[in-house]
Order: structure tokens, then C-alpha cells, then sequence
């Protein structure tokens, strides 16, 4: 068996847990730049607002329906996400984290009522740290998935649910009919590892439920699709073919991009900001353990902006040696920005991505005797990344990246985000007897009420 624990619209949960006037009210988080909204309340759903709204296009409900928009907090996030983890863990004797609200929980061997037993570990997380969840328990992991989804949404879809037990759903427990009556229910679009294209597909083949689609031959499904999808049916049967991953496996690129929060035009505003870009992957390469072998970047101006003068550029270099250097990665991405970089137009995108990656452990040998003795490097390496990692991301940086603690050009609208809670001293909650929202953050809730009043 297995268990599937999810964060209820995590995003949301989160600025919450740290703002209770939030609660039961409409919200939704932006994504960079504030442009659209990557997380939705179940309260800013039930408006009709989907995922990806644009933020210019919804923003009118702020006065007519009281809706709460916050900039994205990733650190806050991330930090709430590994403490849920930890809890989560408590569930079974393994654990794999899927995504920064999802984990996989093996349950193998586990004796007594697991109902009860995730439950308890859903109350713990709840009470310990705020966060709303649902647990989907099956003996796969397509199964759990579709678990977790019940448990989520039981409430809205017709039928019985026997396995339901408030927000958490065991389809171990069901009977045969049982657990055919829920396939039955539940759109073939919805399984895990369906997409939209394949769904549309499936459906033209007269494939519309999860039932149609399990009751689909292995063969057919690899011969018409994919390997994936052969998987996906074998698993909607209850035959394991996902492998649990104690350890997430190595990246095989590793990219870091941005939109600007204004166009910029000038030569070093870039070099800054693919500076910062080649640094955070580089520490990303790094925690992983491996080195890269060739690299790219790119730089363009937005295409939404039709009145402006068009450009878009990218280029890839192989490097001489694989490294994880962050200096040897910035000098070579800076290297590919000037020739890349045309004056006159305003940018609004960039980015370095890392290929060719490799494992740290596999050496090879260099003709550049002025060079510095690698293991003086490697040192060199994780000396930047420990400080950065006690002191806060940016406390060093190399000197292309512009001044430290200095708010760059680039750099993104954050116009609603809340404070860092759980990660800076000097941003803890500070308890007041009359409770006053934070004005950067909830000005459109301020004007919203001051409105209705």
C-alpha cells in the first residue's frame, strides 16, 4: 500500500497559517511579477477564477467579491513544505517527496487500520503546523493519486463513497463494485499521466472514463501511445510499475530564468542578471553533485509588448572541462550575453541553463597549469554556498552581480508579498492586541473593505 499526502491549495494554506483574517475569504497568489494566479482558495475558485488568470483581468474582484491577491513567498513556501514533509513521514517507512505540497508514503507491512492512522498524522500536520491536507491511500501510485483526488472532491461528485472518511480515502478497503463505481465517475483526463492531448486522443477512441481506460489492453496502450501509458494502465488495475524513489533522481538540465520587473536595455543590467541566473545553478548543480559539461543562455524582449522592437537570442558553448564552478559558469555566460546582446531594444527575459550534466565524481584532466588546484576550488565552492545558506541567499556574491542588498533593475514586482515568517529573525509575526494587516501586502483588502463599508 501506499499513501499520497497532499497540501490543500498549498500556496494559500501557507499565507494562512500566518494571516487567520485570511481565512474564508477569496484569495489567490501571483506568480512573478504579479502577473497571474498559480494558487486559488477554495473560496476565489467558487468566483470562477481559474488557474493562470491574468492578474489585470480579475483584479476588478477585489471590490465586487473582496478578493485577496499576495505575491508568490517561495521562501516561505519551501520552508512550510519541508516541515510538512517531515511530519508526513511519520506516515510509513519511506517517503517520497513528489513536489513541494505532494509526497509518496510506503506502507508496506504496516499492521492495524490505516485510516486511522493517517488521520492521525493529517491532525498532527494540521495542528502542528496549519496546513490543511488529504491522504489518498492504494495499492499504486496512479491508484493513490486517484485517491487523493477523491478525498478532495468527493463532496462535489455524484455517487457513493464508501472508502471516504474525511478527506482521506482508502481504495484498499473498497470491494470490486465499489472501486469500478468510482473509476466510472471519474473523467479518463483526470488520471494520472493522462494529459490533455492523450485525453482528447483516448476519447476519440472511446475511452472517456478511468474504467474505460483500465479495462484497455496493455499492448494497444504501448502500441498506440506510450510506454507511460501501458504503466498507467497496468497501475489502474493494481499492478505496481511506478517505482517509489526514496531520493529524487539527478536533474538532467538544470535552468534558472526570469521576466524582469521592467524592460532594461543596458549591457550591465543584464551581465547582473545572468550573473545572479548562473550562480543559482550552479548552487543547484552543485547540491545535486554534479558538474556540467556545456552551457546556454538567451535573452528577449516581450512578445506582448507588440509596439515594441522584437529580438530574441540564444547560444550554447561546451566548456573545456565539466565544472561546478560558479565563477567558471558566470564568465562563460557572460561571455555568451556579449555576443548574444544587441543595444536598442528593452529585454524582458533571461536565462542560463546547464546540460550535459554529469557526476561530480567522474574527473578529468586539464592543460591549464596557471589554473587553481580544484580541491582549492571545491573548498572555494562550498564555503559561498554554506554562507549563503546561514546568512540569507546574496550575503556573497561575485562582483558581476552588482552591490549586495542592493534592489537590482531587473528585478521582479513583488508588490503583495508578506514577510519571510520562518526563515529571517527580523521578519518574525509580531502578536498586537488589535490585529492590523500588513499594507504592502493587503492594500486591495483594505480598499475592498473601506468600500463595502
Amino acid at each position: 500500500m501506499l499513501a499520497l499526502i497532499d497540501g490543500n491549495n498549498f500556496y494559500c494554506s501557507c499565507e494562512r497559517v500566518f494571516q487567520p483574517w485570511l481565512q474564508n475569504r477569496p484569495l489567490v497568489v501571483l506568480s512573478n511579477n504579479d502577473g497571474c494566479a498559480i494558487a486559488r482558495s477554495d473560496e476565489a475558485k467558487a468566483l470562477g477564477i481559474k488557474m493562470g488568470a491574468p492578474w489585470f483581468k480579475i483584479r476588478h474582484l477585489e471590490d465586487e467579491a473582496g478578493l485577496v491577491a499576495l505575491s508568490a513567498n517561495f521562501a516561505l513556501y519551501g520552508d512550510m513544505s519541508d516541515r510538512m514533509m517531515s511530519l508526513a513521514a511519520g506516515l510509513g517507512h519511506n517517503q517520497e517527496v513528489y513536489s513541494i505540497d505532494e509526497s509518496f508514503v510506503d506502507l508496506s507491512g504496516i499492521r492495524g487500520d490505516l485510516v486511522r492512522r493517517a488521520r492521525t498524522i493529517r491532525q498532527r500536520i494540521h495542528q502542528w503546523i496549519g496546513i490543511p491536507t488529504c491522504i489518498g491511500i492504494a495499492p499504486t501510485k496512479t491508484l493513490a493519486k486517484l485517491a487523493n483526488a477523491i478525498a478532495k472532491s468527493a463532496e462535489r461528485k455524484p455517487g457513493s463513497y464508501p472508502a471516504h472518511h474525511g478527506q482521506i480515502c482508502h481504495l484498499g478497503a473498497c470491494t470490486p463494485e465499489e472501486l469500478q463505481a468510482l473509476m466510472q465517475a471519474t473523467e479518463v483526463g483526470e488520471v494520472w499521466g493522462v494529459g490533455r492531448k492523450i485525453g482528447a486522443q483516448l476519447r476519440e477512441h472511446g475511452i472517456h472514463t478511468a474504467l474505460d481506460l483500465q479495462r484497455m489492453n496493455p499492448a494497444a496502450a504501448k502500441a498506440g501511445w506510450s510506454v507511460v501509458l501501458e504503466k498507467t494502465v497496468r497501475e489502474l488495475g493494481g499492478t505496481p510499475c511506478i517505482e517509489f524513489e526514496d531520493e529524487p533522481p539527478a536533474k538532467q538540465q538544470i535552468a534558472c530564468t526570469r521576466s524582469f520587473g521592467q524592460p532594461i536595455t543596458e549591457l550591465h543590467e543584464l551581465q547582473e542578471a545572468i550573473t545572479e541566473f548562473a550562480c543559482r545553478a550552479a548552487e543547484k548543480l552543485r547540491k545535486q553533485n554534479s558538474h556540467t559539461g556545456q552551457l546556454m543562455a538567451f535573452i528577449r524582449t516581450s512578445p506582448f509588448r507588440e509596439k515594441d522592437p522584437q529580438y530574441s537570442r540564444s547560444a550554447s558553448i561546451p566548456l573545456p572541462s565539466p565544472t561546478s564552478d560558479s565563477a567558471h559558469i558566470t564568465q562563460t555566460a557572460c561571455a555568451i550575453l556579449k555576443h548574444i546582446y544587441r543595444p536598442g531594444y528593452p529585454y524582458a527575459k533571461a536565462g542560463v541553463m546547464l546540460m550535459d550534466l554529469q557526476p561530480a565524481t567522474r574527473q578529468q584532466l586539464t592543460l591549464d597549469l596557471d589554473a587553481d588546484m580544484p580541491e582549492n576550488r571545491i573548498r572555494l565552492m562550498q564555503a559561498m554556498d554554506q554562507i549563503n545558506r546561514r546568512y540569507g541567499r546574496g550575503s556573497l556574491v561575485l562582483g558581476s552581480a552588482g552591490g549586495i542588498g542592493a534592489q537590482p533593475v531587473w528585478g521582479m514586482k513583488q508588490n503583495f508579498k508578506t514577510p519571510a515568517y520562518t526563515t529571517d529573525w527580523q521578519r518574525l509575526l509580531t502578536v498586537q492586541n488589535d490585529v492590523r494587516l500588513p499594507p504592502a501586502a493587503h492594500q486591495s483588502l483594505v480598499s475592498g473593505a473601506r468600500r463595502r463599508a
